[in-house]
């Protein structure tokens, strides 16, 4: 039976375990994975632009001996120029699996229900399991061990928010969430994850003073305050957001030797100073290069099973 990778929350522990022990051996070694895709296309489908995640897995099909397709929003145009259930048909005819980065959560989740192939999240507004993923696979080599860690996450209760919230939870990571009013991560979500946080002994809290949400924390994670899609807001946000800026003040209420991420791209000097994201204690370019080793893992996993 396929199996795709639409959220966090479809992961077990395990599973999560595991992909992260064949991104260190990928990561390791790279050349002893050149075949795994060999003959194999996987098509790209895009309605919202990229960096980290459109080259990220290109460069990674490739590395992987396979091919890769990429399908922009003017040339596929999801559900108006052709039914999605009719584009997931005809893909899984043609290729090995699909990577859709889209707006709404239900188009990919269309997509996944028609395709016979595995479909993997490049983002929807709702969730970025491949973010998450690669976030916390960044962390395992910053700390012997993530036990009793604590992530204060600082801005907007965005897709990337949602992510971290599944798998901390899954995995036992304290989460601290700091947004303004009427800008709080999907009630769902919170809701899906408490009895998840129990049984992992994670405490997720959410604030609205990033000053509380920082104090004792092991690593401070910013987001954009108007993601793709809600750029018309982007004015009236930087408004609201300010006081959640990651800045020197700020950090001062942290520990001293605070890790700090970013999922980006960045808007400096709005949601994080350069000061900051340039510091020594930033890992935001470990963060992505993570993307190209872990996105390895998933569609080996999904692929080969191996």
């Amino acid at each position: 039976m396929k199996k795709d990778f639409i959220s966090m929350k479809d992961l077990s522990i395990d599973e999560i375990n595991e992909l992260f022990e064949l991104t260190r051996k990928i990561k390791k070694n790279p050349l002893d994975f050149k075949s795994t895709l060999s003959n194999k296309s996987v098509v790209l489908i895009f309605e919202k632009p990229s960096n980290r995640t459109r080259v990220s897995f290109e460069v990674g099909i490739w590395q992987l001996g396979g091919q890769s397709i990429y399908l922009g929003q003017g040339e596929i145009n999801l559900g108006v120029r052709e039914a999605i259930k009719d584009v997931a048909k005809t893909l899984s005819r043609y290729c090995a699996a699909i990577v859709l980065r889209t707006f709404s959560h239900k188009i990919l989740q269309e997509m996944a229900e028609f395709a016979t192939i595995p479909v993997i999240n490049g983002l929807t507004d709702l969730s970025h399991p491949c973010q998450a993923l690669s976030d916390i696979y960044t962390l395992t080599e910053k700390f012997s061990s993530l036990d009793n860690k604590t992530i204060a996450y600082i801005g907007d209760g965005n897709n990337v928010c949602n992510s971290l919230i599944y798998i901390c939870a899954k995995m036992g990571i304290n989460l601290n969430i700091a947004t303004p009013k009427r800008f709080e991560p999907e009630n769902n979500v919170v809701a899906e994850t408490k009895n998840l946080s129990i049984i992992s002994k994670a405490n997720i809290q959410l604030f609205y003073s990033p000053q509380e949400a920082v104090k004792n924390v092991d690593v401070i994670y910013t987001d954009v305050w108007a993601s793709m899609g809600k750029e018309r807001e982007a004015a009236k946000r930087k408004k609201i957001f300010k006081n959640f800026q990651i800045n020197s003040q700020l950090l001062a209420g942290a520990s001293r030797n605070c890790l700090i991420m970013h999922c980006l791209p960045a808007h400096r000097g709005q949601e994080i100073t350069d000061e900051v994201l340039d510091s020594k204690n930033s890992i935001v370019f470990d963060q992505a290069e993570n993307r190209l080793h872990v996105q390895k893992a998933i569609l080996i996993k999904l692929l080969k099973g191996k």
